[in-house]
């Protein structure tokens, strides 16, 4: 079954909006600007002169209808709404703005606007053999530019020189681009779990946390690793093996017909018993178009893990005044135990 099918058996309205830039992509294959009406008798792509060849190229099976001045979205969604006996459309309510849900509800008098409740991300979150072949290219750039600039980096270096250098590397290996914004952060910046990149020069003792990834069919990776400068010794040691055996216990928890939840506690209880409160975050989250997509490995979720769930295992450890640690990996869930698509190593390595 192909994407577009298993959306219009999914929709309970007899029309469908979509804006969300990755459902668009998802459903049609295109990747410009615009919205989708789909329709169990239409499936059209709205866009304006500047993608009306792009749409033709990506999703030559899709009608195609150009919005101009005195022609805008809500009008000519109206109008297609109309043509096809639409009572009932499903929209985007968690991405639209207010002005935008307002300007259609304006059109679209007389039709009802029923909120779309998360139906492609949810028929998103199991990917087919295509997608994940695209994930694990992704996986594959990502940890082949980690190790590639391994003998390049070194105390003196500011956390942003790092940072473009991994992306540059990522890039020179095929990645259409980062597959979210880079997190470098040395020192007492690793006690930040989502630390910018910033102009501090790396010392030696210290510990760099690298959060990254690549992109492939617009397709994401992400994975993280820390390093240290140096003679790694005392507490930030002791930091990274309690983070490094929390991830592999929630890696072997990893399992089909286990909850979300249960795969998080494995993981937290061993980094509570030693740093309590240090581990703010969930375990993990799913991958795919976005970078954080369903299902999560979070505390108390009761999501079961099921064949073809892309998640990440990533515990950190984060204590202001001292620093932090982070190590994540992104896995597949199959039908007959799990692949991890990340190849670097995980032991300390002290550059």
């Amino acid at each position: 079954m192909n994407h577009l099918e298993a959306f219009l058996n999914a929709m309970q309205a007899d029309a469908a909006l979509i804006h969300r830039p990755e459902n668009l992509r998802w459903l049609a294959g295109y990747t410009g600007e615009g919205c989708l009406f789909i329709a169990r008798g239409a499936q059209v792509i709205l866009t304006d002169s500047r993608y009306t060849e792009q749409a033709r190229r990506e999703a030559p099976a899709w009608g195609l209808q150009q919005v101009a001045a005195e022609r805008n979205y809500p009008a000519l969604i109206a109008e297609l709404a109309m043509a096809h006996g639409a009572k009932t459309v499903h929209v985007e309510t968690d991405y639209l703005t207010y002005d935008a849900y307002q300007s259609l509800s304006k059109a679209l008098s007389g039709i009802e606007l029923v909120p779309m409740g998360g139906v492609p991300e949810k028929l998103r979150e199991i990917k087919d053999e295509a997608e994940l072949e695209s994930i694990q290219r992704a996986a594959a750039i990502a940890s082949d530019a980690f190790m590639n600039i391994l003998p390049r980096i070194h105390a003196g270096m500011t956390e942003k020189q790092v940072q473009r250098m991994l992306e540059f590397e990522m890039l020179e290996l095929g990645s259409e681009g980062v597959a979210f914004e880079t997190i470098a952060a040395a020192g007492l910046n690793g006690a930040l779990p989502h630390a910018t990149p910033s102009d501090y020069v790396i010392q030696s003792g210290e510990l760099l946390t690298l959060d990254f990834g690549a992109t492939v069919n617009g397709y994401r990776s992400d994975m993280t690793r820390t390093v240290g400068f140096g003679k790694i010794t005392g507490e930030l040691r002791h930091i990274y093996e309690t983070v490094r055996m929390a991830q592999q216990l929630g890696l072997d928890a990893l399992a089909v017909g286990k909850q979300c939840g249960e795969v998080d506690r494995v993981a937290r209880e061993y980094i509570d018993a030693r740093y309590p409160g240090a581990f703010g975050h969930s375990l993990g989250h799913g991958v795919g178009l976005f970078i954080h997509e369903q299902p999560r490995l979070a505390k108390g979720s009761e999501q079961v893990l099921c064949p073809g769930h892309v998640v990440t295992v990533e515990p950190g450890i984060y204590i202001p005044g001292v620093g932090g640690c982070r190590i994540e990996d992104t896995v597949i869930m199959t039908a007959d135990g799990t692949i991890n698509t990340i190849a670097a190593p995980k032991h300390l390595i002290e550059l």
